[in-house]
């Protein structure tokens, strides 16, 4: 199956001329990964579906040790790899996703050396859409990937819904997976500073704790503000999108614009969720 995201290139007919046996999928309009693996998924007929980003190249064991620690955990939904630098391998990428402070989801071992505590298995908050297996049922079942977010955030929001439902992520050292990072998006861009900030917020108001969710908006509307005072004060700010006002009320325009359909999927996970939203453990939000 190949989802094309509304390509011009040719991608489509090219497919169907030289490669018959293969099922396409065309898309009207570009629903960035999110979207596509989320029109992907209905169409999945095993039990188990690979994530593996293209700028990403898999150990040849790779998919069989994630596939063996699903099957030494039948309470995890996922398993997410030991991503590695590209040109640089002795540094980790990510070794899962955990939740920090302001609930942003934050690549677990990022530019650590590659060696303990990260040789180990382990339980984490999430798992990298750049690498991982999942249980397509288990995905079914919390909702599928939320292909409104289009891309970012979409595999920690899934993981969250994941854990609510009682299901458990892990982390699979000998699962290796060489990454470069960022190679087919800039985390300097307007794009990523955008999705980020928007997500992050709909994925806390989707599965966080209320108190906590409405915490962090509220703390985003405040320090738009305080930014916004700073400049007109004449102080020097930071030069990254995530600081320019235009940028912030884009985001929360939209955020805004989405909260309540956000609000109604959050309905929808506490009815299929076995897990208090306050039961998530404390230690993965730091």
């Amino acid at each position: 199956i190949v989802v094309d995201n509304a390509s011009t290139d040719g991608t489509g007919d090219l497919l169907a001329a030289d490669f018959p046996d293969v099922r396409t999928l065309r898309l009207d309009t570009n629903t960035g990964f999110a979207g596509g693996v989320a029109a992907a998924l209905p169409n999945v007929r095993t039990p188990y579906v690979a994530l593996l980003n293209n700028d990403a190249a898999a150990d040849t064991h790779w998919l069989e040790r994630s596939l063996a620690a699903l099957a030494e955990h039948p309470d995890a939904a996922a398993v997410t790899a030991r991503m590695r630098y590209w040109d640089d391998p002795g540094r980790l990428n990510n070794a899962g996703v955990q939740l920090v402070r302001g609930g942003y989801g934050a690549d677990r071992g990022l530019d650590q050396p590659d060696g303990p505590p990260f040789d180990e298995p382990a339980e984490v908050f999430g798992f990298s859409g750049g690498a991982a297996v999942l249980r397509v049922d288990a995905v079914r079942a919390v909702g599928g990937l939320p292909a409104e977010f289009f891309l970012y955030y979409e595999d920690t929001d899934l993981s969250w819904r994941l854990r609510l439902a009682g299901w458990r992520i892990r982390y699979e050292p000998t699962a290796i997976v060489a990454h470069r990072h960022a190679a087919s998006s800039d985390r300097r861009s307007d794009l990523f500073a955008y999705y980020n900030e928007r997500n992050r917020l709909l994925m806390l108001l989707r599965c966080a704790p209320g108190r906590f969710a409405l915490a962090q908006l509220a703390r985003f509307v405040l320090t738009t503000g305080s930014l916004t005072v700073r400049r007109l004060v004449g102080q020097q700010l930071p030069d990254a999108a995530v600081f320019r006002l235009d940028l912030r009320l884009r985001v929360l325009a939209a955020v805004l614009g989405r909260a309540p359909g956000a609000l109604r999927r959050r309905v929808a996970i506490s009815r299929i969720a076995t897990v208090a939203r306050t039961e998530i453990p404390r230690t993965w939000i730091r």
